[in-house]
């Protein structure tokens, strides 16, 4: 798949801009992912890549208990999109595949 790889992470958030690393692979035909930042690391849920659109949802502890929804366009080795917590205003995400 296209955004196989491991993705350093941007999330500009009202309270900062706050890094994540991802890990995306492919497991038994399935897109599967990990997400880890501010100490933890995440499970990827609900991925699903249609086209150069990539959508997917987790849950974190740090700084606050969220769940998250992210949906992002990638092209070649860069994403840009967005997070969604809640009711909270959408956060700006941008990402860079590192090189093997």
């Amino acid at each position: 798949m296209p955004v196989e790889g491991t993705w350093d992470l941007n999330i500009r958030t009202p309270i900062g801009t706050m890094e994540a690393v991802l890990d995306l692979h492919v497991q038994d035909g399935t897109l599967c992912g990990t997400a880890m930042g501010a100490g933890e690391a995440v499970e990827l849920r609900d991925m699903a890549l249609d086209g150069d659109r990539l959508t997917w949802k987790q849950s974190i502890t740090t700084p606050l208990r969220l769940n998250l929804a992210f949906d992002v366009t990638v092209d070649d080795d860069s994403m840009t999109g967005t997070s969604k917590a809640g009711r909270l205003p959408s956060s700006k995400v941008t990402g860079r595949r590192r090189q093997a």
